[in-house]
């Protein structure tokens, strides 16, 4: 009886100590997934600004470029001559 009262006290610490252990585990995983998600949402909102700023800096750079073309002599030249068509001007890069 006294033996299998102390097994039975032995058994209980073990497995509070082991659910304590658990509980821990459960903690740090849940921690650290939490710092993974917050250098996640500050690497996404910094990605967004620089999609921004790229973006900004596509429309700047395409209305500069369509200015250039209307004063441009080499491309003017280059479709006066009909070197190249219009179209294929309006695209691809300045002739040489």
């Amino acid at each position: 009886d006294h033996d299998d009262d102390e097994r039975r006290v032995r058994r209980r610490e073990k497995n509070r100590v082991a659910a304590q252990r658990s509980r821990k585990k459960q903690t740090q995983k849940a921690d650290k997934l939490h710092e993974e998600y917050e250098c996640l949402e500050q690497e996404n909102s910094s990605l967004k600004r620089e999609i921004g700023k790229l973006t900004d800096e596509v429309k700047h750079l395409s209305e500069v470029l369509r200015n250039h073309e209307k004063i441009c002599p080499l491309l003017h030249c280059a479709l006066n001559f009909g070197l190249i068509p219009r179209h294929e001007a309006l695209l691809g890069p300045l002739p040489r």
